[in-house]
């Protein structure tokens, strides 16, 4: 009447993943490792807007949470300012999201300052 359980415990699966040594990271350094995703995305397209000032204090950020400098350079994709104040304002959203589940206070006020900015200068242009 019942079928069998056909696969493997939740605490078998540990046991065998701790005995053959695989790396497993925590919650906590899965989500620093996503913010500084998303943070270093956002580093690149505010670099491409020109604002040096504002892309040092994500860059601050984003070496915090990988232990080192993040790398930057210039990698342009010819988009207008409108697309990439709309692209930095996503990507900020993103970074707010998770700063906000990680209780990363500096990197949430960050992205929303961020978010605040790329929304202003979004009106500015005309692109809603």
């Amino acid at each position: 009447m019942y079928e069998p359980i056909r696969t493997k415990s939740v605490h078998t699966v540990a046991e065998e993943s701790a005995a053959t040594g695989y790396p497993r990271r925590s919650r906590d350094e899965e989500l620093d490792i996503q913010l500084a995703g998303h943070l270093a995305a956002l580093l690149a397209v505010t670099d491409e807007l020109g604002l040096a000032a504002e892309g040092d204090r994500i860059a601050e950020q984003v070496a915090r949470l990988r232990g080192t400098p993040p790398t930057r350079h210039a990698g342009l994709t010819n988009a207008s300012p409108a697309d990439l104040h709309t692209r930095a304002h996503h990507l900020a959203g993103r970074a707010l999201l998770v700063a906000a589940s990680r209780a990363d206070t500096a990197a949430a006020i960050l992205s929303a300052e961020r978010m605040d900015a790329h929304l202003a200068a979004r009106h500015l242009a005309g692109a809603h």
